[in-house]
């Protein structure tokens, strides 16, 4: 029998998660906090519900994929929220980036239900969601994600059981540490081309191919160049992994400079009304220090 899947939050993330479900022939509920987010979805084939609960109540697996931990635990376990709407039996895979901690005191709420959880947040940005080939880092239960499996492949190509409760919440902050480092890395080396006179294209195809390339290097060099600042993921949702980052640093003692520094970098740009660029415009920052712009 296939499993009716339900999806909250239609977020520049989650839209083109839940499309692909539908796509995949899944039955589908959606819930978003802006009902409009919910018309495209709804015009292709997908139930929209009043309410998390609403939405629990009729589905077999909720996803969540929403912006930070408050609004995880909101949709959840508020007023109306998927606690209460939820069967036993029912799987709650969370894939938006929250604390790990909180995570686990989510799980545990569900599971006095009778209600299993996957911790499952993604990388791959909004070209990722688009194409179904996002990575997704999963902790929970083995069984549990042997159930979620055929819904995860239809966001994923990817998908990789990290540990128990919370162990995919922190695969993903060790994720985001190594995107920040690569953005920051990105933005030095395409501001020394430019001040060195060098032809950015050429820069940019010679060390793409070598020891430097990365998947950033390769899909927002070029936006850099082109000065097209339109978000996979915005500097305002990125603030807010690292702000996970630097806590969950903290909390075991790990030093984290590079990522406490471009945190830093970002607040003078969310400071400048710039939290809605994507998370490549950290090169702005440093463009400000310089007194100069990179340009194709």
């Amino acid at each position: 029998m296939t499993e009716r899947i339900g999806f909250i939050g239609l977020g520049i993330m989650g839209r083109g998660m839940a499309a692909n479900i539908l796509k995949a022939g899944f039955p589908l509920t959606v819930w978003n906090r802006t009902p409009e987010r919910t018309e495209a979805l709804a015009a292709a084939g997908a139930a929209v519900a009043a309410t998390p609960a609403a939405l629990a109540a009729a589905s077999d697996i909720v996803i969540t994929c929403v912006s930070d931990t408050p609004d995880v635990q909101a949709v959840i376990l508020g007023e109306d929220g998927v606690l209460r709407g939820a069967q036993s039996g029912s799987l709650v895979i969370d894939m938006s980036t929250i604390s790990p901690a909180v995570t686990q005191e989510i799980a545990a709420a569900l599971s006095a239900r009778g209600v299993a959880m996957l911790d499952a947040p993604v990388s791959g940005g909004s070209e990722g969601a688009a194409r179904g080939t996002l990575s997704i880092m999963v902790g929970g239960a083995v069984e549990a994600l042997e159930r979620a499996m055929p819904v995860l492949q239809t966001m994923g190509q990817r998908i990789t059981h990290v540990g128990s409760t919370g162990a995919g919440q922190t695969v993903k902050l060790v994720n985001q540490v190594i995107v920040v480092g690569n953005c920051l890395a990105m933005a030095e080396g395409l501001m020394l081309a430019q001040a060195g006179g060098v032809d950015l294209e050429k820069a940019l195809e010679a060390v793409s191919g070598g020891a430097a390339g990365s998947w950033m290097l390769s899909n927002r060099g070029p936006q850099i160049l082109a000065r097209d600042w339109r978000p996979g993921f915005t500097i305002d949702l990125q603030q807010k992994d690292l702000r996970l980052v630097l806590e969950a640093a903290d909390a075991v003692g790990t030093p984290v400079p590079g990522t406490a520094l471009v945190f830093q970098l970002y607040r003078t740009l969310e400071a400048r009304g710039l939290g809605g660029d994507g998370n490549h415009a950290l090169i702005k920052a440093l463009e400000a220090l310089a007194g100069f712009e990179v340009a194709g």
